[in-house]
């Protein structure tokens, strides 16, 4: 009997281990992506710091956090940034059809409204985004835990944004 108890515990401890890792593991492994579709490498909680140009010439350090969600072909975009000098706001909701995508953009704290299209390929976007008055190019790129941003637009008060971001963190 004693055996038998034996073999009952070792068993019982072989079960439990088994449990404790499988649970150790569900707590270390990265957050799957809860989006599925062609945008759902844009989304997540985001953070980072970049450079931000500007029609002089003038170009200072930037702070910025973006939260974007992706339901199937779709993914919805809401990035804030801040310089010493400059706050901006910008949101975008985009849809894709197979490797092109459009749709609206948004610069809340200026006031501008305007429509997007462009392409997005595996984990890069490259659109063109305009509105009266303002025309800009944008890439978007993500990596992994990182997501870079860059936003050109010659004429512009802003001629150029570019930011690096990480997933939840600070870069």
């Amino acid at each position: 009997m004693n055996a038998r108890k034996s073999t009952a515990r070792a068993k019982s401890a072989g079960v439990s281990t088994g449990l404790l890792i499988a649970g150790l593991l569900l707590l270390v492994a990265p957050p799957a992506v809860a989006a599925d579709g062609p945008l759902a490498h844009f989304a997540g909680n985001w953070s980072g710091a970049g450079k931000i140009t500007v029609q002089d010439g003038h170009s200072e350090r930037i702070r910025c956090r973006a939260t974007n969600s992706a339901t199937g072909n779709s993914l919805s975009l809401s990035m804030r940034c801040a310089s010493d000098s400059y706050r901006f706001d910008l949101g975008s909701d985009i849809s894709s059809e197979g490797s092109a995508i459009s749709g609206t953009w948004n610069e809340t704290s200026r006031g501008i409204y305007g429509n997007l299209a462009g392409r997005v390929s595996g984990s890069l976007i490259q659109a063109s985004a305009s509105a009266v008055g303002v025309n800009a190019t944008l890439s978007i790129r993500s990596s992994g835990s990182s997501l870079s941003v860059s936003i050109r637009s010659p004429g512009s008060e802003v001629t150029e944004v570019s930011v690096s971001m990480s997933r939840g963190g600070r870069r």
